[in-house]
């Protein structure tokens, strides 16, 4: 996205307020929640019956019936049924990547404006059988008469077919869910409770410091009797907190993440409207900030690198194509997986080992300012339905630099997968 003739605009983000799975979402899905947040995106830019470029949600949890969400979504959003859509997944970083995807035509001239956002539910997920039943009832969609459907129907049927196969939260290389390969970063990292706690505590008591001033009355639509996230939970304290007892390493005595100060299972979704600085000015929308680059990058997790540090990579790749530093921010958006998570990336870019012999660094990258990082709370707090939280992310970042009036955000976002998206935005 750099050097190229058109800047890409972030005009503004929507988004439901986000929720424990089986509470006000349960029954809405996916789709009514795309519906929602796209329908009011629309009213609130004046885009009925308007064609985009492009709109890109993502799931990372769906329906096979749910193949091009984008593409249903938007056709009952109100923008003109000529406008394309897309339906990526790229776990936590999903709809980040989405905007990537759209910034990146925009700034090549291929369209001019295009929405990017994405919707998780762990409240409607698919249910799924046995390799045997589905080969057996495709067998008897194949048969031709009903004498032979039956036939195919009872030879060698075992009640044991009839089991059902949830979706699974392990890592398919490793068996290891995304908790224990955190708390595993943690113990290399010596990342202790009481540190995750705070971080945890720090972001509930934001967050409900950014309601209570106002800051989210714009970026939120109310829906299905919700006005905040109901994850929130103003009254924590670092006692409480404590009082958990270890969600993941159970058994050894020194486990540290736990239900507290790791995300839960979440429903919602989010969006948020990109455009040429022409495309915007020609529709009177301002601009909140721009979305300069981008970077993605991976780690070799199997082999015992940590889950969720890409993140850590592809940041000094970003840094080192503008020649930034990493104190060069006004804003850090550091998706908060797990508070452990959040803090082994600190301590990484620190550390003048890992950033010489992992990044190739002569130096570390050094400390942030704490006081700038996650300002109005972040995803421990907030809650994370995986497709959504990028949108919520550039949508926040971008009002903050609108509300400073110039200056530039950092966001980061690790995924399941051993991957991390990172992005710029800044405002001149």
């Amino acid at each position: 996205m750099e050097n190229t003739q058109r800047r890409v605009g972030v005009i503004g983000g929507l988004r439901i307020p986000f929720c424990r799975n089986n509470t006000a979402y349960a029954d809405v899905g996916n789709f009514g929640m795309s519906v929602k947040v796209l329908g009011a995106l629309v009213e609130r830019f004046g885009l009925h019956g308007v064609e985009l470029g492009e709109v890109a949600m993502g799931a990372v949890i769906k329906h096979s019936s749910d193949w091009n969400l984008a593409r249903e979504a938007l056709l009952s959003s109100g923008l003109a049924p000529t406008t394309p859509g897309i339906t990526t997944a790229r776990a936590c970083g999903t709809s980040l990547d989405n905007a990537i995807i759209v910034a990146n035509k925009i700034a090549a001239g291929q369209i001019a404006a295009g929405i990017a956002g994405g919707s998780d539910t762990t409240s409607d997920v698919p249910i799924v059988y046995g390799t045997r039943l589905r080969k057996r009832l495709l067998a008897m969609n194949r048969a031709k008469t009903p004498l032979d459907k039956l036939r195919t129907a009872l030879r060698g049927f075992s009640l044991g077919e009839l089991k059902p196969s949830f979706p699974g939260v392990a890592e398919p290389r490793t068996g290891k869910s995304m908790g224990d390969h955190c708390e595993q970063m943690a113990k290399e990292w010596h990342i202790g409770r009481e540190a995750q706690d705070q971080l945890a505590l720090d972001s509930h008591h934001k967050l409900a410091v950014a309601y209570d001033a106002g800051f989210f009355d714009d970026l939120l639509v109310p829906f299905r009797g919700l006005k905040r996230d109901g994850f929130l939970r103003p009254d924590s304290t670092l006692e409480k907190l404590a009082s958990l007892k270890p969600a993941f390493d159970k058994t050894s005595g020194h486990g540290t993440l736990t239900a507290g100060n790791s995300t839960g299972l979440s429903d919602g979704a989010a969006a948020v409207l990109l455009a040429s600085d022409a495309w915007a000015a020609q529709r009177g929308l301002k601009i909140q900030a721009y979305l300069r680059d981008a970077e993605v990058a991976a780690v070799d997790f199997v082999h015992g690198e940590g889950l969720l540090m890409a993140p850590t990579i592809a940041v000094p790749r970003l840094l080192a194509r503008h020649g930034l530093s990493l104190q060069d921010f006004d804003y850090y958006e550091i998706h908060e997986a797990f508070a452990a998570q959040v803090l082994c990336t600190l301590r990484a870019w620190e550390s003048a080992d890992y950033c010489r012999n992992r990044l190739g660094l002569d130096a570390p990258l050094g400390p942030i300012d704490p006081a700038r990082l996650n300002v109005h709370g972040s995803s421990l707090a907030v809650g994370h339905p995986f497709a959504a939280t990028g949108a919520r992310i550039i949508a926040t970042l971008a009002k903050m630099l609108e509300q400073k009036g110039s200056g530039r955000g950092l966001i980061s976002i690790c995924t399941a997968g051993g991957m991390g998206v990172t992005a710029i935005l800044e405002r001149p």
